[in-house]
């Protein structure tokens, strides 16, 4: 599993002839079609894992008008992702955000445009392992009538030991390759889309039996029936939770056919296509289960950890099996799939001298980030151990912290198209839209949300209302994550000082470029 090449910058130079100074890495082309890095983006958002994550918290700041939270966290998204197709048209690179950012901004302020994805990963990989690990135990109940195999999830050595062995199997598969990945992906994506469609048909047909139903309305997308713009803040912040994972599309271009089209198109389809799967399971759910906080209602704090853990046996009856085993098995491919971002990340930032050197080496066998994966696992499960010590309810303020990340590094990345772009931004109307207008009003929009969500989440209260000194943990995580990663910048630029210098990835914008 060691036995590594190293390529481009890493190795002594860019390689010659490459446009804007993009450099090989030495991953293989051509793996992937649109179908493949569709399916791959689908199975990182993970929509059966995120729904059950993330509707409890959700419907706590939105009340019935969460449909409409999730369409308006789509509106930044969808313009972000426009603003990831310029850029990948342009100068199609495994690092995304670091690299953009980098030619857009300079070294400094890509540095820390990569640490954000990077943080934003390693803060997910842990939600997804502890996702895994509630819903294997569940199944195991399920699957031998025995309810006590509920409760080793609740076992925090067990829980952190078992989180382990799901880190490692994924590494593991990640390491193998994309070829490897694929062939998982397929079976794991259409079975939880299968149970999720099972699941809405049902809780259609049976919500009148519910004690605690409601009638479908379309005040339910009447956003002036939000009270206060922080709600709007913090509903929306968790609705770009469950958005988020379709950029894992542009981190394979290199590896994709046709990666300047394909993996740009593959990003923006991914978006669209979860956007309808959860305006169908966010209106079903409600209609069956209402928004109060008693029984059912997805407003009772004992069911926000996991939705699906409560309503699959009243919606399912003797198919919730099957949801526990969907979740599980979303969960477990997200926790896989994911894990191709940040190493492919790492290894863009280490290739262009922005960190170690190791970071950059590819194995040759399977012609993957060896390195970088084993060490975005090995970060990922430390932090997920240690987050499980000192939050009282870890996947609710992981989403909260991540959800802050989400916005810093999207944001970032959509005000870089802008900037990038801007010789040619006002060269005709599609450049107008697609390099101006969509850009700065994706960027500066997460950006409103990410400071207002900074400013609530000081207050203890914030999330499951666990704190460090007095100050909320979730903002201790999403801030303060931010604020070591600026540190370690510094370290890194005495280091590795030849990137911090743009000599190993210049600062650029084009006259005029024109997408493939």
């Amino acid at each position: 599993m060691t036995e590594t090449i190293r390529k481009g910058a890493s190795a002594g130079g860019h390689a010659p002839g490459t446009a804007h100074g993009i450099t090989p890495k030495g991953l293989k082309g051509g793996q992937l079609g649109l179908l493949a890095v569709v399916v791959l983006g689908i199975s990182t958002i993970a929509p059966a894992y995120t729904l059950t994550s993330a509707l409890g918290p959700t419907v706590n700041e939105a009340g019935l008008q969460l449909p409409v939270i999730f369409l308006i966290g789509f509106i930044p998204m969808i313009l972000v992702s426009l603003a990831y197709r310029e850029l990948n048209a342009d100068s199609p690179d495994s690092g995304t955000t670091f690299t953009w950012v980098t030619k857009a901004f300079g070294p400094w302020v890509g540095w820390m445009g990569g640490w954000g994805l990077l943080a934003a990963n390693i803060i997910v990989l842990s939600n997804l392992a502890g996702v895994a690990v509630d819903f294997f135990y569940l199944f195991l109940s399920q699957l031998t009538g025995s309810p006590e195999l509920a409760d080793l999830a609740a076992n925090k050595p067990l829980n952190v030991l078992t989180c382990f062995v799901f880190v490692a199997l994924a590494v593991w598969v990640s390491y193998r390759g994309l070829h490897t990945t694929k062939l998982v992906q397929y079976g794991l994506v259409g079975f939880q889309l299968l149970v999720l469609g099972l699941f809405v048909a049902m809780a259609f047909a049976n919500w009148s039996t519910s004690e605690t139903a409601i009638p479908f309305s379309w005040d339910w997308f009447d956003v002036t029936k939000i009270e206060t713009f922080g709600q709007i803040a913090a509903g929306i912040s968790l609705s770009i939770f469950v958005y988020w994972g379709w950029d894992v599309c542009l981190t394979v271009n290199e590896e994709t056919a046709n990666g300047k089209k394909t993996a740009g198109l593959a990003g923006t389809l991914t978006a669209v296509i979860v956007l309808a799967i959860y305006l169908l399971v966010t209106i079903a759910t409600m209609m069956f289960a209402g928004v109060g906080d008693t029984g059912n209602g997805l407003n009772n704090t004992e069911n926000h950890e996991n939705i699906f853990t409560a309503l699959a046996s009243p919606i399912m009856g003797p198919f919730a099996i099957l949801m526990s085993l969907a979740v599980l098995s979303s969960s477990a491919a997200s926790l896989q799939s994911t894990f191709m971002s940040p190493s492919r990340s790492l290894l863009a930032m280490a290739h262009y001298g922005a960190l170690p050197e190791p970071l950059s080496r590819v194995s040759k066998r399977f012609a993957t980030p060896g390195y970088a994966t084993i060490a975005a696992g090995i970060v990922s499960a430390g932090f997920y151990a240690v987050m499980h010590v000192v939050s009282e309810n870890v996947l609710n303020d992981t989403i909260l912290a991540l959800g802050l990340m989400i916005c810093f590094y999207y944001g970032l990345t959509a005000l870089a198209c802008a900037w990038y772009f801007r010789n040619s931004a006002f060269n005709s109307l599609r450049n107008v839209v697609l390099r101006f207008l969509c850009p700065v009003l994706g960027g500066v929009g997460l950006f409103v949300v990410f400071l207002q969500t900074a400013v609530d989440s000081w207050a203890p209260e914030f999330g499951s209302g666990s704190q460090v000194l007095g100050v909320g943990l979730v903002f201790v995580l999403g801030v303060g994550i931010l604020a070591l990663g600026a540190v370690f910048m510094l370290v890194m630029s005495r280091l590795r000082p030849g990137f911090f210098r743009g000599e190993t990835l210049k600062r650029d914008s084009p006259a005029l470029v024109v997408p493939e």
